[in-house]
């Protein structure tokens, strides 16, 4: 198994370290790549599981069943039932896997793992059917983020792991000299695991979102337990079955890695957290419930929440194609993402394009009008906006107004050529005084694009650093063609812990992060306290521990 993957691993450490691009599973889901009838397969698969019981987990008898998914497309339960156990016993199902999992070498649970990856990849237009029909992603980027891309986030978390493990040597013989004779010790080192894992998934990237964690704390030798959101178990219950099946094909206990799902009436998140045997916590989510997880004592936290992204508009060289690229930014995925820009600071004077200032107004209608270009489109609106995943967004954007502000294009419905009941909801923009910096200094999930007419650049830059230090970003997007401004914005951003891309035009957008090269959240800003996938994401999973004795 280790020769099996050693080529993948090794790789995978060279991306590591050369941030370059790297993908080991293809994002094209062409029929070349995975097969004529894989696409056919997967929603037949999918369509199968409807209804049904989920029975592919290795976990024992189960107390009962739960399901609570909807699909956002057609707006009525899925009708899966998974299987429900109590925290109690998957804590005890856990601890009972423990002693058996960390004295697995880190190279051959890194090989397992990536043995994993290999069923998941046989899954992935499987996975890409759950997905769509959990969170409302479009089936393109269902089939990306929940499949290729999470794969490779979770092959990075792999490789970390892998690498901070086989860092030092497991023995040596160590030699003083002292003069006309030496002392000699026997040194031996041990990577001891930290103990029992939980990793708390989101609904709107069930995947994406949760393997880095997930693998990382599987690959550094902690049982880990998996605790998807209620509305979006399936695609990581395939996951989840996918590994436990590797553990069994290898005579090791399933219950390593064990879903965790809610039952109907009784959340689970709080009861496991606390469980003084879970020593490491992921956690994706609202702030709210993200800093109650980062409260708690005796755990190592890894934390994803809730950030204000921004986007600078200075100077550019095409208005035109800087619009349409900020459009499908703000328009894709209806605006679920974490790395969606949401605050707009344009300067009063407007932006300077080539060698010709084009007024604020101008600037606000381009926006404006590339947002209802897209969104209008018969052949990509659709696809692009996918459905809104929870009703309260959808409800929050199409009542959304400001007291002194002005709606400059309010939301509305756009018809699925698909699905005729789809939830649905156009992007609106609306325009904030600079002055009312609480308007504009949270999080607004979901298709909302605020202008914000700022005196200069010199104030957008400071208001987008000052909202990204108190309130959190995990993006920011910047338009200049001034190399001092450039420069300013750098410098500010990053001591407010936040990434900038510049000048994005064309198909590379602001939302976007490459595995193996950018690290997602910084870790730096109240937007989360972690990583992925930085060396710290995975060593604070694990100690070294050192053993000697004379030689």
């Amino acid at each position: 198994m280790i020769a099996k993957h050693q080529a993948t691993l090794d790789a995978a450490v060279q991306a590591l370290h050369g941030r370059t691009f790297f993908a080991a599973f293809p994002e094209n889901p062409s029929p070349e790549i995975y097969g004529a009838d894989a696409d056919v397969q997967g929603r037949e698969k999918f369509a199968a599981l409807r209804g049904q019981h989920f029975t592919e987990l290795q976990q024992g008898p189960p107390e009962g069943w739960a399901g609570q998914e909807e699909s956002p497309y057609e707006q009525a339960p899925l009708g899966i039932k998974y299987p429900f156990y109590s925290p109690d016993t998957l804590v005890k199902h856990a601890q009972g896997a423990f002693d058996e999992w960390r004295k697995v070498k880190p190279a051959l649970r890194a090989a397992l793992l990536t043995e994993a990856l290999e069923g998941m990849k046989s899954r992935f237009f499987e996975i890409a059917y759950a997905t769509m029909h959990t969170t409302g992603q479009a089936f393109m980027m269902s089939f990306q983020a929940s499949g290729p891309h999470a794969a490779d986030r979770a092959l990075e978390a792999i490789a970390a792991g892998y690498e901070e493990q086989t860092r030092f040597p497991e023995e040596t013989r160590w030699e003083k000299p002292m003069g006309k004779y030496s002392i000699a010790l026997h040194k031996t080192w041990r990577a001891v695991p930290k103990g029992l894992a939980l990793v708390i998934g989101c609904s709107t990237f069930p995947t994406w979102n949760t393997v880095p964690g997930m693998f990382a704390s599987l690959v550094t030798g902690n049982p880990t337990i998996i605790k998807p959101h209620p509305k979006a178990v399936l695609p990581i219950a395939i996951v989840v079955a996918e590994v436990q099946k590797v553990l069994q094909e290898h005579g090791l206990n399933p219950c390593i890695c064990q879903l965790g799902v809610d039952a109907d009436d009784h959340l689970i998140a709080k009861e496991l957290a606390e469980n003084p045997a879970i020593k490491l916590i992921d956690y994706t989510g609202g702030s709210q419930f993200g800093d109650y997880i980062e409260s708690l004592k005796g755990k190592t936290v890894f934390t994803e929440k809730t950030g204000v992204n921004s986007i600078i508009l200075d100077s550019c060289d095409d208005l035109d194609k800087v619009a349409q690229n900020l459009a499908f930014s703000v328009s894709l995925y209806s605006g679920q993402m974490c790395t969606a820009p949401q605050n707009f600071f344009i300067p009063e004077t407007g932006v300077k394009v080539g060698d010709t200032q084009v007024p604020y107004e101008e600037v606000v209608q381009k926006l404006a009008a590339a947002v209802t270009g897209l969104a209008t489109n018969p052949k990509a609106g659709a696809h692009v906006l996918g459905a809104i995943q929870n009703p309260g967004t959808h409800e929050r954007v199409k009542q959304l107004a400001f007291e002194g502000g002005r709606s400059i294009l309010d939301a509305g419905s756009v018809d699925h050529p698909t699905f005729k009941n789809a939830r649905t909801c156009s992007p609106s923009i609306h325009e904030v005084d600079a002055r009312h910096v609480e308007q504009f200094s949270q999080e607004l999930f979901g298709p909302i694009m605020l202008v914000i007419k700022t005196k200069s650049t010199q104030e957008s830059i400071h208001l987008a650093a000052k909202l990204a230090r108190e309130h959190g970003a995990i993006s920011c997007g910047a338009y200049t063609t001034d190399l001092i401004v450039k420069e300013q914005i750098m410098d500010e951003m990053s001591l407010a812990g936040t990434p900038v891309s510049f000048n994005l035009t064309g198909g590379i957008y602001v939302n976007q992060n490459a595995g193996f090269s950018d690290f997602h959240v910084t870790g730096g800003n109240p937007a989360g306290n972690a990583s992925f996938t930085n060396p710290e994401f995975v060593i604070k999973r694990f100690t070294w521990v050192g053993f000697r004795e004379p030689a």
